[in-house]
């Protein structure tokens, strides 16, 4: 049985596996579609299904939902081990020490160093460097 979804109160809005009930979800521009995308990655069979969506949260004019795209990012790391090129491109765009920073580390954690893009390399291993140094 799949639970109510409240749109005013976010409630539900994590067992989302429809994009296209998410589509509308930014047509109305309602509230708290960023959770609702974070539902349809956490959800979804295939990153090719989300990534759009976790996009078009990434691009909102909405602070709120634009750092909900962000953790969506970080769960299809996790989830797919994998991003889609143009979340790379975002990402390599917003860099480390604003919202795409849990997502940056979320990806060099969970997505094989070989599907890294170029400055995701030389990132990895350049926080890499910087953290044996400071250990010591």
């Amino acid at each position: 049985m799949e639970r109510e979804r409240n749109w005013k109160t976010g409630e539900g809005l994590l067992g989302i596996s429809d994009p296209a009930e998410v589509d509308a979800a930014f047509d109305r521009n309602e509230q708290h579609v960023g959770t609702a995308v974070i539902g349809l990655v956490l959800n979804s069979d295939a990153l090719s299904i989300a990534a759009p969506r976790v996009l078009r949260a990434l691009r909102s004019d909405n602070p709120r939902v634009r750092q909900f795209g962000f953790v969506a990012v970080g769960d299809a790391a996790r989830k797919f081990q994998k991003l889609t090129p143009v979340l790379d491109a975002v990402l390599r765009e917003e860099g480390l020490g604003g919202p795409a920073d849990t997502a940056i580390k979320d990806a060099l954690t969970f997505v094989p160093y070989r599907e890294f893009p170029w400055w995701l390399k030389r990132l990895g291993v350049t926080l890499r460097v910087k953290n044996l140094l400071f250990r010591r």
